[in-house]
This record gives C-alpha cells, sequence and structure tokens, in this order.
C-alpha cells in the first residue's frame, strides 16, 4: 500500500515492528493518515510436504513510512498497535534514500508483489551461498541458469568440484 506523498520536506523512513505484524502495523499507521510502503514478494513456503507461494514482506520486521521532519507528529508512530519503533538516529528518523524506495517501486509486478530475479543477476564465477535444502549453508560457484527455476553452482565437495542445479530462489551472493 502506497500513498503519494505531499510536500517537499516529507521523507521516507524504516518502522521496526513487531514479528509478523507487518500488515497489522501498516493498516494502524495508515488509520491514523501515514503514507506507507510495506513491499512483498512471493516467498515460497514448505509445509506438510506440500510447497506453495505466499506473499511475504520484503524486509521482514520493517516497513517504510513517510514523514514530514518539520512536524514532530511522527512521533506517534512509536505507540501505534504492531510498531516496535521509528528507526531513528538519536532523537532523528532515519531517512531512507528516495531513490531506493523508487527502486523496490520500480520491481512490483500488477499485483503490487516486487519481482525478484534471483539467479540471474550472477556473474559466471561469482560466490554464491545455497540457503535451503539438503546442501544449505553450502558455498560456490555461479555456473549458470539451466532454466528460469534451476541454476547450475560448482561445489567443492570431498575435494572436488561438483556441479549441482538447485532451485533459484535458495541460491544467494555471498555477503
Amino acid at each position: 500500500m502506497t500513498r503519494a506523498l505531499s510536500g517537499n520536506r516529507t521523507q521516507w523512513c524504516a518502522v521496526h515492528t513487531h514479528a509478523r505484524a507487518e500488515d497489522k502495523a501498516a493498516f494502524h499507521l495508515a488509520r491514523q493518515g501515514y503514507a506507507v510502503f510495506l513491499p512483498k514478494h512471493l516467498k515460497r513456503r514448505k509445509h506438510a510436504r506440500r510447497v506453495e507461494w505466499v506473499p511475504a514482506p520484503l524486509f521482514p520486521r520493517y516497513l517504510f513510512v513517510a514523514v514530514d521532519q518539520g512536524i514532530g507528529r511522527w512521533w506517534s508512530i512509536h505507540s501505534t498497535i504492531g510498531v516496535t519503533g521509528l528507526v531513528c538516529f538519536g532523537k532523528v528518523p532515519a531517512i531512507v534514500p528516495a531513490g531506493i524506495i523508487a527502486e523496490i517501486e520500480a520491481r512490483q509486478d500488477e499485483n503490487g508483489l516486487v519481482r525478484l530475479r534471483p539467479g540471474l543477476d550472477f556473474k559466471r564465477g561469482e560466490r554464491v551461498r545455497i540457503i535451503d535444502g539438503p546442501l544449505g549453508e553450502l558455498e560456490g560457484l555461479f555456473d549458470g541458469a539451466s532454466d528460469n527455476a534451476r541454476i547450475t553452482v560448482l561445489l567443492d565437495l570431498l575435494g572436488r568440484q561438483v556441479r549441482v542445479r538447485v532451485p533459484a530462489e535458495t541460491v544467494y551472493a555471498c555477503a
């Protein structure tokens, strides 16, 4: 949910929420008249031998709210249902650069979900980490995309390089 910003002093700030309370916090902030941006993406969820894709916050426990730095009204954010607090530097809200919000919004599809392109942005030889499945937490080198759903990673296993194909959504760049 996003609302247009009015005024040139209005800027985006990050809000820290309670666990799994992003939607509740967004609802209550919007009721108070704040412009709220809660980016979501499709997340793979496994339960009882079923795999399904569900909308989930792009940044778990965080959302963005537009505040006017000149008006001290933003203090009410701290006491909003579902909110832990506004991310601040001292007593001043930390400003999220407008370009970051614009980039996230540009990646949204017609349903308002952020399109993630796992595996397709890597360069051959780049270090990656597998985060899920039997090879979870292993690091290797990106070798290529076999199709839209799977990518190939080179892993060092038992002293040899082994080429494995894994779901694209389980591979992320190493920090």
